[in-house]
């Protein structure tokens, strides 16, 4: 991510955040170029070194507080000082009326100067989560991606191995549909993976021979989220008989995307299988491990104490 304009930040955020542009509207094309956002009392109060100057500036009751107290010259020194750091944009929390030393210096300088409803902490944590996804590492994959019994699903597999009829099926048995064919996924916190869809093309699923459905319209809202998080990956592939695939399941596979490891388990398509009805078992196998049992596991190790009795 190159940068975020304040422009989009506030077209983006406007409503939930309730925000409303007071001053320094010829700055919207400033850029955001980090996650961060800052209460700058230090910097208001004079002490100007280690400033964050490239964060978005939130001012709250404390900050207006100690500004309201200031005398009239003190004040627009203090605020020339701050706004003289090339912030890209500060917001003044529970809507309070910004000094009239802050909108001046805001509109000479080109720094957008907000106003929201919202009280300080909230505003805080709602910039930074939103923030903190649009600067996260992303990537984009060709899959479709369902819930099934609360597990994010990664289907893969080549054009026409029958990603969508497996996944239609899953929806038509009542879980649900994130995306269809093309995956928006983005690492979170540095640990796990979160994935969605296109918002032109979100909930709607090509099917051969069908043509395009919208599974929203045909199955409900309760068939459909916008996101979820990435927790098993399922690769579809054509049967091949000289090919060994999996009998046991002792040993995890896993796929790496974005540097994390993702459970994978790769199903052969044949004629007769249900496809659906594993993908079903396969994310209670997932629940079920995460929650400390293993199956494969379990009964390699009754078999094994159960030789070993015989040999004594």
């Amino acid at each position: 991510m190159k940068g975020l304009t304040v422009s989009q930040f506030y077209d983006t955020l406007k409503e939930k955040l309730r925000l409303r542009l007071v001053a320094g509207e010829k700055g919207l094309k400033r850029k955001i170029l980090i996650s961060e956002i800052n209460r700058p009392g230090l910097a208001l109060s004079g002490y100007i070194d280690y400033f964050a100057n490239r964060r978005g500036q939130v001012l709250g009751k404390v900050e207006i507080s100690y500004l309201r107290s200031l005398p009239p010259a003190e004040r627009k020194k203090r605020i020339g000082a701050f706004l003289r750091q090339k912030i890209p944009f500060c917001i003044v929390a529970r809507n309070y009326l910004p000094p009239e030393e802050l909108i001046s210096a805001a509109d000479r300088i080109g720094i957008p100067i907000f106003r929201s409803a919202l009280i300080t902490t909230r505003l805080l944590n709602l910039c930074t989560i939103f923030l903190e996804e649009i600067f996260s590492p992303h990537t984009s994959i060709i899959a479709n991606l369902v819930e099934v019994y609360g597990v994010g699903v990664l289907i893969q597999g080549k054009s026409g191995v029958g990603k969508s009829e497996c996944t239609l099926s899953l929806v038509e048995r009542g879980h649900r549909l994130v995306s269809d064919d093309y995956i928006y996924v983005r690492l979170i916190d540095g640990s796990y993976l979160v994935g969605e869809g296109s918002e032109l093309t979100r909930f709607h699923m090509e099917i051969r021979g069908l043509g395009i459905i919208d599974v929203r319209q045909l199955f409900g809202v309760g068939c459909v989220r916008q996101r979820k998080r990435l927790d098993l990956a399922v690769t579809l592939e054509l049967w091949e008989r000289e090919k060994e695939y999996e009998r046991l399941g002792l040993d995890e596979e896993y796929i790496k995307i974005l540097g994390v490891a993702v459970p994978h388990i790769l199903l052969p398509v044949g004629p007769g299988r249900d496809l659906a009805l594993l993908i079903e078992v396969a994310a209670l196998n997932h629940r079920i491990k995460r929650m400390g049992y293993h199956a494969a596991q379990e009964l390699d190790r009754n078999v094994r104490e159960l030789i070993r009795k015989r040999e004594k």
